[in-house]
């Protein structure tokens, strides 16, 4: 058997051939290795023929609004493209569309897996997002008009209803027992090629991109028109929604994200009872505890989510929480990572009572919320300190402070804090700038100019200063090293 082994195998093999000669090499195994090991890979053929009846492929259509020119819609970047040349914008007159029907459509395709045998099935909120029509097809080619029940665009989950009974459902699997490393699949419709089976591992658990839901991430092919379809695991149990891929260009990169089963499955039980789906809420705006910040504070490892902004009236505020607190513990389980706030709260049903655990100026404090209910996104407030009065010079670190008027401080709801007037020098270096409020220094509150110096004139100039600093509503931690 021939065998190229790597580059310099490659590079012999290509001047073998030049030459007009036939190479062959031995394969050489390792130490304690035999063939047995190539038995170990899975064989899928089971699996596919147990499970594939209940994936489905969806398709989509939607119908094109006519813009005011009688024309289908444009989007901007073809308008741009008109008014950079001068071209007139097309005015349709001539065969323009009588009615809705006669309207072009757009199409699209998706995959999706039942859910019950009564008809239920579940994909993503993307594919059947603005659809006028939801065609459902099985594996036997039978095809069904489906019904929305519910589409949920925070974890990207639909639920649809077509008028079918005795469907083959899927087996829904525990995500707990699921293994970094071990074998999943893939089925779905890739460029609307359905019942097309990849095959790879998973890659990692509880992915945090940013988004309400911990991805699992895997390297099975993922392709357009793979997205709603199951990923399956060895035992024929779905334990993720395929929903999104890393890409740079629009194809399959090797790394591709699933929706956690369990989680797809709390909102496809809200959408069906109820057509939504409920989320607790606190009212705080939060961010990453980088491990400076940490050792600074005295925090000790990066953990827990930084509160940056608490709203007015809301239930954090009500319940005592600052900006600058460290939020770790939410009902007594730990806040790893910043991400994990936002989804432990979310899954409380409002009107419930949490117990949060924050890091104050050095200690920890437990706080009792009353969790209220996730709304639309609200208008960010606005607060501006323009005060000058009474400015204090801290020369050392390149910052001019001054106090803030009654009227500011009611204004910004602040009890302490000075403002900042100059900032040059070490403290322009760590990013202080004119305007922003100054509301501690390490685990000292400041409530006026003069304190500020006292304080900062104390601190051991080889050390690094922390400070918890306000600008445009939101709090966040500065670290200022003098002399650098």
């Amino acid at each position: 058997m021939n065998y190229i082994i790597g580059v310099t195998g490659l590079r012999r093999w290509g001047m073998a051939l030049a030459a007009g000669l036939v190479v062959t090499t031995a394969l050489t195994l390792a130490p304690g290795a035999s063939y047995a090991q190539g038995k170990e890979l899975p064989d899928f053929t089971e699996l596919v023929e147990r499970a594939g009846p209940s994936v489905v492929n969806i398709r989509t259509t939607e119908r094109v609004r006519s813009g005011p020119h009688g024309l289908p819609e444009m989007d901007e970047q073809m308008q741009e493209f008109f008014k950079r040349f001068g071209i007139p914008i097309p005015n349709q007159r001539r065969g323009q569309p009588r009615n809705e029907e006669d309207m072009p459509q757009r199409r699209g395709v998706g995959s999706g897996f039942i859910l019950s045998a009564n008809g239920f099935v579940m994909t993503n909120a993307h594919v059947v997002d603005g659809a006028d029509e939801v065609i459902v097809t099985m594996t036997d080619k039978r095809e069904f008009k489906a019904k929305l029940i519910g589409a949920d665009k925070r974890t990207d989950v639909a639920v649809l209803k077509i008028e079918a009974s005795g469907l083959p459902a899927v087996k829904i699997g525990d995500v707990g027992r699921v293994k970094v490393g071990e074998w999943v699949i893939a089925i779905g419709s890739p460029f609307n090629l359905d019942n097309t089976v990849t095959a790879g591992i998973v890659s990692a658990k509880a992915r945090d991109t940013g988004e309400l839901v911990p991805f699992i991430q895997t390297d099975v092919a993922i392709n357009p028109g793979n997205s709603g379809g199951p990923l399956i695991n060895m035992r024929g149990e779905v334990v993720g929604i395929n929903s999104q891929i890393y890409s740079q260009s629009g194809g399959y990169m090797g790394i591709s994200f699933a929706i956690p089963i369990d989680e797809a499955m709390r909102v496809a039980d809200s959408l069906r009872s109820t057509g939504r789906v409920v989320r607790g809420r606190i009212g705080v705006r939060i961010g990453e505890v980088s491990k400076e910040v940490a050792e600074a504070i005295g925090l000790g490892k990066p953990m827990g989510a930084a509160v940056g902004m608490v709203e007015p009236g809301g239930p954090a505020e009500k319940a005592g929480v600052e900006g600058g607190d460290i939020i770790t513990k939410v009902d007594g389980r730990q806040i790893e990572k910043f991400g994990d706030l936002s989804r432990v709260i979310s899954s409380i049903k409002p009107g419930s009572k949490a117990t949060l655990q924050v890091f104050r100026r050095g200690a920890y404090k437990d706080l009792s919320v009353i969790v209220g209910e996730m709304e639309a996104e609200r208008a960010s407030l606005q607060a501006d300190a323009q005060s000058k009065s009474a400015p204090a010079q801290a020369s050392s670190i390149g910052l001019v402070v001054s106090d803030l008027s009654d009227a500011q401080r009611r204004e910004l709801k602040l009890k302490q804090g000075v403002r900042v007037d100059v900032a040059e020098g070490a403290a322009a270096r760590a990013g202080l700038r004119e305007g922003d409020i100054i509301l501690s220094v390490g685990n000292t509150e400041i409530g006026s100019a003069k304190q500020f110096g006292v304080v900062v004139g104390k601190l051991e100039k080889s050390k690094v200063i922390t400070m918890l600093v306000r600008r445009e509503n939101t709090d966040s931690f500065i670290l200022l090293k003098p002399g650098h």
